[in-house]
């Protein structure tokens, strides 16, 4: 049996009487959420410093004043401000591509994780320009 939230909130309830069942699946709810929290939260640390440097290629695109792609009229969002969890959910729908730009699906499909991290922090620090 694998131990997937389903599977524990199962296992912790069984054999216990309404009000207890009630308590347990509570506490394994809450227990969820917190390892759910943590693993967020450590995902999330991306380096400013590697960002920069990792975010060269980004910069030519999202941060030209006036900088327009291939597609008549679609300004490259600049990227300055921006949350970096957007972002990082912005590069992984293009290496999945389920977002539709093939040149953001050619740069984000040799990103690791922590590449999108350290660049969507970098982003996210420069401020709303």
């Amino acid at each position: 049996m694998t131990l997937d939230s389903a599977n524990l909130i199962r296992y912790v309830t069984a054999s216990f009487s309404c009000g207890e069942v009630r308590l347990k699946k509570s506490i394994a709810v809450l227990f969820c959420i917190a390892g759910l929290t943590v693993s967020i939260a450590t995902y999330a640390a991306g380096d400013i410093d590697t960002g920069r440097e990792k975010a060269f290629t980004c910069t030519g695109c999202h941060s030209s004043p006036g900088m327009r792609n291939a597609y008549p009229g679609y300004n490259v969002p600049k990227l300055g401000g921006q949350h970096a969890a957007y972002i990082i959910a912005a590069l992984k729908g293009y290496k999945s591509k389920e977002r539709s730009h093939p040149t953001m699906q050619a740069h984000a499909s040799t990103m690791s994780e922590q590449d999108m991290a350290d660049i969507a922090e970098y982003f996210a620090s420069l401020g709303a320009e």
